[in-house]
């Protein structure tokens, strides 16, 4: 089996009229699909670049958010979610665009993690300066939803050599 990337990634917004303005307006996604769901809801599509799409449900009656559970509470402070959800969604940026993309989000009022962060391979894992080690630097911030985003530029191609730990497990045994 092998796939060649992701189509979509479907996700629960609380007010579709406030989704669709922030994904069209703000992140300049162009909405592609909508569909009328039976009895009721709306599944909505937005061109998320590379040939992928961020994709939308609204139902009227929608279990409400669960900040700490089903998504962060607040990053970086707070941002364990449980299993089986969804913890943050990051799309690929050039590096030469992260600063941009502060500035037009704070433009739109978006809380913004003031800083652009570099992941790297250290104790803490990030770095507040850049070095060759760095492997993606982001920048993070919330939509509508209360859905933690990313905008992550790869600043070197990963290869075997990355991949250094054994997966851990709950197991004893």
């Amino acid at each position: 089996m092998k796939t060649i990337g992701i189509n979509h990634v479907a996700l629960v917004a609380r007010d579709m009229k406030e989704t669709v303005r922030f994904y069209t307006e703000v992140l300049q996604m162009p909405l592609t699909k909508t569909v009328e769901l039976p009895g009721g809801g709306q599944h909505f599509f937005f061109d998320c670049g590379g040939g992928s799409a961020i994709a939308f449900f609204w139902w009227k009656d929608a279990p409400p958010a669960a900040p700490g559970i089903a998504s962060v509470r607040k990053f970086p402070s707070d941002d364990k979610t449980a299993v089986g959800s969804m913890n943050h969604m990051a799309f690929h940026m050039a590096e030469d665009e992260l600063e941009a993309s502060i500035a037009r989000l704070k433009e739109h009022g978006v809380e913004v993690i003031p800083v652009v962060v570099n992941h790297d391979d250290s104790e803490r894992t990030v770095s507040a300066e850049m070095h060759d080690g760095v492997f993606i630097r982001s920048v993070y911030f919330t939509d509508p939803n209360g859905i933690m985003m990313e905008f992550a530029a790869n600043t070197k191609v990963l290869g075997p050599e990355d991949v250094r730990h054994e997966p851990a497990t709950l197991d004893a045994g």
